[in-house]
């Protein structure tokens, strides 16, 4: 689906009291493939949540190595995933060694669920979690651990006041990014 198709379904089902207010953006670069697109949702013409393709991959590996480097973060690794690693090595890899690549896996899948919760998304992933929202039920949103699908839920006219209202408590446990929404979209209650 193109960009502006799917900004345009968005964009209708944002509230009543939020439409005008909350812009979906994205820019890309046609003819310059090594430039990345950046990705954003603004309020009132100020950017709240920034996403950008050329950043990521570099806090990611930064994150990653800082999780690698600290001592303090002890990482459990279970046989299913030692036997995964020897699966997929054919045997040929000592057994100290599938401990560490193992290890590696589960690092780098935790620094990116990490980078994820800090909502560091590029724009690719806005896509398709926008066209997930699209196809997916509103409770599923609401339900769901991704922090877009959650803000996307939450600024939707589907969510009614007195859901709004009874959200209170599970928000506090959210992303911050998440709860400035749903203050945002309280306020209009």
């Amino acid at each position: 689906m193109s960009w502006s198709k799917l900004k345009q379904q968005l964009e209708s089902f944002l509230c009543p009291a939020l439409d005008g207010r909350v812009e979906y953006c994205a820019t890309g670069y046609r003819y310059l493939p090594d430039k990345a697109g950046l990705c954003y949702i603004s309020v009132d013409k100020k950017d709240v949540l920034r996403m950008s393709d050329r950043t990521s991959s570099i806090r990611w590996y930064q994150t990653e190595l800082e999780i690698k480097n600290d001592p303090d973060i002890q990482i459990p690794i279970s046989n299913e995933e030692m036997e995964a690693v020897r699966k997929d090595t054919k045997g040929t890899v000592p057994e100290d060694r599938l401990k560490v690549i193992a290890r590696n896996r589960k690092i780098s899948g935790y620094a990116k669920e990490l980078l994820t919760a800090q909502a560091s998304l590029s724009k690719s992933n806005f896509v398709a979690t926008a066209t997930k929202f699209l196809a997916a039920s509103i409770e599923e949103s609401i339900e769901s651990d991704d922090i877009l699908l959650n803000i996307l839920a939450l600024v939707d006219r589907r969510v009614g006041k007195k859901r709004i209202l009874n959200m209170s408590g599970k928000m506090k446990l959210k992303h911050p990014s998440v709860q400035y929404f749903y203050e945002l979209r309280r306020s209009t209650c």
